[in-house]
């Protein structure tokens, strides 16, 4: 049998055997996916952080609706009988589907959900061609932030709306305890969410981990971290010195909410013996965001040159994950919390960056105004406690002065239990628990 035919039935086999699966829907994601006509809906996000969960919803919600199952085209490009499509045979997929169904070539519309497509290298011009040709609503996901690049909205000729996936938010986790957290909050009610928030501190927020035991959660996290290690980056970018790109992704999660230079970055490889230039350890932090596992946050500075010069920080995408990988000398639980927040805050927003006083002093997080015109900056600090009044002082007093110079009346400080308003020269600085300032956030882009 010829290769493409060979390819055809395989594909044909894993349509109907999927038709004939049960959707495993799981919890509902507070993450809204639409679909545009003439634009693919497009969800990315880290590996195992739900994407493909989301869509089983969609098409649960299509076949709510009345559309036929036979309707729904699905094909996961993590599938090892795959590995072969790409660019120039890709078509087989619409081949493949409409020989089990000629009657439905363009009559009826087709529902084609395409997982991890990024696998299949040169998928753009045939979604883009997909979308032209056939009758049809287009879904996509992936674990590569590319996916939301010029590049690809260029060679998709617009014809893309992405959203971002991320681990369960602590409001997700609330609706998989099936615990209301909406409205005012009743003491009993506040005392189950308090709850079920040391329960989200232990676990985090990845779905396949909500309810199993330390032990079954450390070798999942740590899973995890080498399937992103080994397939999105080892393999995606095929590098040559596949020890050095572990030793460095170990060393920034063991460095979690702490600043690094890529120098620094550098000499530490070049310690250990590696030979890996400046420029092979600037790749290899690119492709950790890319894979949506560890992110950067700049000084603020109106300078984009002085932004990028100076010391950057690094978070991980799940704080409990970071507590299944690190040696744990140098994370500590306010590095955690620290990075709890700057991942609720990059679901809402992508620009976050650290703010430094002209005396020196830091502020954690600084969000600017989604709608300059009429939107107000964003402050946030992040500290366990206020006990120690040193650490009060320092805390409050980094606020205070960010505050008055950028001309802010309030600042937020958040804390794993304290509640309090302190009023300062600039404003006031409101001191949240976690849990509620978790909460506090809206849901969509501020």
């Amino acid at each position: 049998m010829p290769r493409g035919a060979a390819m055809i039935e395989t594909i044909k086999s894993i349509i109907l055997d999927f038709q004939e699966s049960k959707l495993e829907t799981g919890v509902p994601r507070r993450l809204r996916i639409e679909a545009v006509h003439g634009k693919a809906a497009v969800c990315i996000g880290v590996r195992r952080s739900g994407k493909s969960t989301c869509m089983f919803q969609i098409m649960d919600r299509l076949l709510s609706s009345g559309v036929q199952r036979e309707n729904v085209l699905h094909l996961n490009f993590f599938d090892d009988r795959l590995h072969n499509l790409r660019q120039d045979n890709l078509w087989l997929i619409t081949e493949a589907y409409y020989s089990i169904y000629p009657e439905k070539k363009n009559t009826e519309t087709i529902y084609c959900f395409f997982d991890e497509i990024q696998a299949a290298p040169g998928w753009e011009p045939f979604v883009d061609r997909l979308m032209r040709t056939e009758k049809c609503e287009v879904y996509l996901t992936g674990s590569s932030a590319r996916m939301l690049s010029k590049e690809i909205a260029t060679q998709m000729r617009g014809r893309a709306l992405s959203w971002e996936m991320f681990p369960f938010s602590f409001r997700e986790f609330l609706d998989y305890k099936q615990i209301e957290s909406e409205g005012a909050l009743s003491t009993k009610k506040r005392l189950l969410i308090r709850k079920a928030f040391a329960e989200y501190w232990e676990t985090g927020g990845f779905p396949e981990v909500a309810g199993l035991g330390p032990r079954l959660r450390i070798k999942t996290h740590q899973e995890y971290f080498h399937a992103i290690l080994f397939r999105d980056l080892i393999e995606r970018h095929d590098v040559s010195h596949p020890k050095a790109l572990t030793d460095l992704g170990h060393w920034l999660v063991d460095n979690t909410a702490s600043l690094y230079s890529v120098n620094s970055l550098t000499g530490y490889l070049k310690a250990l013996g590696h030979k890996a230039p400046k420029s092979a350890v600037s790749d290899y932090l690119e492709w950790f965001e890319d894979a949506y596992f560890l992110f950067t946050v700049r000084i603020f500075d109106a300078s984009l040159a002085r932004s990028n010069t100076n010391p950057k920080k690094v978070y991980c995408i799940d704080h409990a994950l970071v507590t299944s990988v690190s040696s744990g000398i140098l994370v500590n639980t306010g590095h955690l919390l620290e990075n709890l927040v700057f991942t609720a805050l990059r679901r809402l927003r992508p620009e976050i960056y650290y703010y430094k006083t002209r005396t020196g002093r830091e502020v954690d997080f600084i969000l600017p105004a989604a709608n300059p015109a009429s939107g107000q900056r964003m402050l946030v600090q992040v500290c366990e406690s206020l006990a120690e009044p040193q650490t009060r002082k320092r805390e409050t007093m980094a606020l205070s002065e960010a505050m008055t110079e950028l001309g802010l009346t309030t600042g937020t400080l958040v804390t794993r239990n304290e509640d309090e308003r302190i009023d300062v020269g600039s404003g006031t600085i409101e001191v949240v628990p976690v849990w509620r300032f978790l909460l506090d956030l809206p849901e969509s882009i501020l």
